[in-house]
């Protein structure tokens, strides 16, 4: 299995994250009915956020934090919610890759979730890494 190499491989894992997430009955709605999501502005948008974290291009250009302020207001995260995200954000990282790079994908994705908890007022954080 190979690692991350580039932006077509970050976009695989994205958007295969975003189909599983999506779908789900726990984190499902914030994804389609808390707000309109236009994936074809969206998924662009999270694959330059990744892309930036990975390879530090400079390519995504901030607001995440606001973004999540404001679907927290619309409809309360509880820590349940960040580790369902990270749940299926790690299985379709394994699934699909295998490295360095990928590993990064994971412990930075712990380290955001942690970040936007705080900020958010999420308590206690139920992280378990």
């Amino acid at each position: 299995m190979n690692d991350i190499q580039d932006r077509r491989d970050i976009e695989h894992l994205v958007r295969l994250f975003y189909e599983r997430a999506t779908k789900d009955t726990l984190i499902g709605h914030y994804f389609t009915s808390v707000v309109p999501i236009n994936w074809d502005e969206h998924i662009p948008t999270i694959v330059s956020f990744w892309e930036n974290i990975l390879f530090q291009t400079g390519a995504y250009k901030g607001g995440m934090l606001f973004k999540h302020m404001n679907l927290n207001y619309l409809s309360a995260f509880k820590p349940a919610h960040f580790d369902r995200w990270l749940d299926i954000w790690e299985n379709t990282v394994n699934e699909l890759f295998s490295g360095e790079r990928a590993e990064e994908a994971k412990f930075r994705a712990n380290s955001i979730a942690i970040i936007m908890q705080t900020k958010l007022g999420v308590y206690p954080p139920e992280n378990k890494k």
